[in-house]
C-alpha cells in the first residue's frame, strides 16, 4: 500500500472526507516554504477560498484561489497547491495534474501531495468503472513518480490498454496483476496476458501463458487457444529456423501438428518438419512428413504440395533426382 507524508499549509484545509457527501475540515498547520519567490499570493483571496472550502462551496473556493494566483501568486506553491487540490476534490484529473506540475516547479515537496491526489482520483474513477479516467489519473501520477503501482488497479488498467490496442502498455499491467495474485491468477487473466504477448509478436512468451491456460480449461473450451498455440508455434518455428535453431523449431512444429491447428497451416507445418528431418538424415520420417502435406492441405496450395512431392521423391530416389543443387541431408 502507498503512504504519503502530509504537507503543512498556511491555513490550508485537509483532504476532504469522502462519504455520502463532501465534508470539508480546516486544520491549522504552518508551512515553511524554502527559498524566495518573486510573487506571493494575495492572502485575502486565499482566506476567502479557505472560507468557501469550509462552506463546502468548491466552485467559489476554486475561483478565489485562481484569483490569488492571478493577483501575484503565479509562483507561490501554496496558492498553486490550493488550486490543484481543489481541482482534485472536484474530480478534474487533467487540471489537477497540470496545476501540480506548476506547483512542484517551485516546491518539490508537493510531489507527494500531487501523487496522493491523483491516486485518489484514480481510485474514484475505478470505483465508477471509468477506465479512461483511471488510466488518465495514473498516467499523470506517473509523471511525478515513475513506476508507481497501486494494488487492485493493475488488471483494470491492463484491460483498458488492451481493448484500446496499446498492447505493450497493457503487458506491464498484466505482469503486475499476475504478480499481485501470488499464484492464484484466474484463467482469463492468463489468456489475456498471452494474447497481449501474441499481439506484440512475442510468441515465445505468449506460448508460456497459452499452455497453462489450456490446462486450466475443459477440453470443449480449447478451440480458440488451440488455434493460437498452433499459430504461434508455427510462427516461432519459422523464426528459429531462420537463425539455424532447427531442433527447437521442430519441437514447436510438432506441437502444432499434434494440436491440429490452425488447420489451414498444417500442410506448411508438415513441410517444415520434413525439411528439418531431412537435414538430420531422418529420411523415413522426413518422407512421411512430406506425404502429410498433401493430405492436410486445405488451401489448394498446389505449389507447396508439388514441392513436397518432389522432396519425397528426391529422398526416395536420390540418384534419379540429383539436380546438382547440393542439398544437404537425405
Amino acid at each position: 500500500m502507498l503512504a504519503f507524508r502530509s504537507i503543512n499549509w498556511v491555513g490550508f484545509y485537509s483532504r476532504m472526507k469522502r462519504q455520502k457527501s463532501i465534508l470539508p475540515a480546516l486544520l491549522s498547520f504552518s508551512i515553511v516554504v524554502a527559498g524566495c519567490f518573486s510573487s506571493v499570493a494575495d492572502e485575502s483571496f486565499v482566506q476567502r477560498g479557505d472560507e468557501a472550502i469550509l462552506r463546502g462551496d468548491l466552485d467559489a473556493a476554486l475561483a478565489e484561489y485562481k484569483m490569488a494566483v492571478q493577483r501575484g501568486g503565479s509562483e507561490d506553491p501554496s496558492a498553486l497547491g490550493r488550486v490543484a487540490h481543489t481541482h482534485a476534490l472536484m474530480g478534474n484529473i487533467d487540471e489537477t495534474g497540470d496545476t501540480y506540475e506548476q506547483a512542484v516547479t517551485f516546491d518539490s515537496d508537493l510531489t507527494d501531495q500531487a501523487v496522493s491526489d491523483l491516486i485518489q482520483l484514480a481510485q474514484e474513477a475505478m470505483n465508477r468503472s471509468d477506465l479512461f479516467g483511471l488510466a488518465s489519473a495514473m498516467e499523470r501520477a506517473k509523471n511525478f513518480r515513475p513506476g508507481i503501482t497501486v494494488d487492485g488497479m493493475a488488471l483494470p488498467l491492463a484491460r483498458h490498454y488492451f481493448e484500446n490496442g496499446q498492447y505493450a502498455t497493457a503487458l506491464s499491467y498484466y505482469q503486475s496483476a499476475i504478480s499481485e495474485s501470488q499464484g492464484d491468477t484466474s484463467p482469463d487473466v492468463i489468456f489475456e496476458a498471452a494474447s497481449a504477448y501474441d499481439e506484440v509478436g512475442d510468441c515465445r512468451r505468449a506460448l508460456i501463458h497459452y499452455e497453462p491456460y489450456r490446462d486450466m480449461i475443459s477440453s470443449w473450451m480449447r478451440g480458440e487457444v488451440d488455434w493460437k498455440i498452433g499459430n504461434c508455434s508455427i510462427e516461432l518455428a519459422r523464426e528459429l529456423r531462420s537463425v539455424g535453431a532447427d531442433e527447437e523449431a521442430l519441437e514447436h512444429l510438432e506441437r502444432a501438428v499434434l494440436i491440429g491447428e490452425p488447420r489451414s497451416l498444417q500442410s506448411l507445418a508438415y513441410f517444415e518438419i520434413g525439411e528439418i528431418l531431412a537435414g538430420q538424415y531422418r529420411c523415413e520420417e522426413a518422407m512421411q512428413a512430406f506425404l502429410e502435406v498433401a493430405s492436410t492441405d486445405q488451401t489448394g496450395n498446389n505449389r507447396l504440395v508439388s514441392l513436397a512431392q518432389w522432396r519425397y521423391e528426391e529422398i526416395r530416389f536420390p540418384d534419379s533426382q540429383d539436380d546438382g543443387s547440393g542439398s544437404t541431408g537425405c
